[in-house]
């Protein structure tokens, strides 16, 4: 099927009201893509979208609950805190069937939050893929990406983001997204097990933020043209 992916493909973001969500979002939605923010509290997720929609001066954006925006979309991105990561899955797993699923989640438990934690399933994303089923394409990306320089739409984000999953179709709308957004790179590193490897960087990167006082430290691969 021909159609322009830039204009006529909808993201739902889950967990979109959060600074990494909404930072995508926001992103997204700049470069022509439809975007729902879904959330537990619909109207916090249209809050949400008309602070987008005043940034970006055109109505752009809607706030959904989770379950209609993963219904109403082509791609659903999920965006949570670890704590609500199986809980939000579980809410929108028939939603999501037949679809790609992004999921950024990051296995984290604060207060330790610069120190890698590896959970019973080995990766939040291969725990996501065991929750929703061989119906729903997961695909782990985003992770090493700084909110901060999300949210700032002058400024380009010169980082490389690392890709993982098994269907390499869906890899592949997946870079799109990537591409979409000023200075971003897809780099793919391999299978959905490797998102292990991908989401441990997260607190690594946590740690150098502090270590050396600086925000929004990324990831480049070099060799790669």
């Amino acid at each position: 099927m021909d159609r322009d992916l830039s204009t006529l493909m909808t993201i739902a973001v889950l967990g979109g009201t959060g600074k990494e969500g909404s930072g995508l979002v926001l992103r997204w939605a700049h470069c022509g893509y439809r975007v729902l923010i879904g959330s537990r509290d619909a109207e916090r997720a249209q809050a949400k979208a008309d602070e987008i929609n005043g940034m970006l001066n055109a109505a752009l954006v809607r706030g959904l609950a989770n379950a209609e925006a993963a219904a109403q979309a082509d791609i659903v991105v999920l965006s949570v805190p670890y704590a609500g990561h199986r809980d939000t899955l579980a809410s929108v797993r028939d939603e999501l069937q037949g679809k790609i699923l992004i999921d950024l989640t990051v296995p984290l438990q604060p207060p330790a939050v610069r120190t890698v934690y590896v959970p019973e399933g080995k990766s939040a994303a291969l725990e996501a893929q065991a929750i929703v089923g061989e119906g729903v394409r997961v695909v782990a990306a985003f992770q090493n990406v700084s909110a901060s320089h999300l949210q700032k739409l002058d400024y380009p984000v010169n980082t490389d983001v690392l890709v993982c999953g098994d269907d390499e179709d869906a890899k592949q709308e997946v870079f799109k997204l990537v591409e979409g957004i000023e200075g971003m790179r897809p780099i793919d590193a391999g299978p959905l097990a490797n998102a292990v490897a991908v989401e441990a960087l997260t607190p690594v990167l946590l740690y150098i933020n502090k270590r050396y006082k600086v925000q929004g430290a990324g990831i480049r691969i070099m060799g790669v043209e």
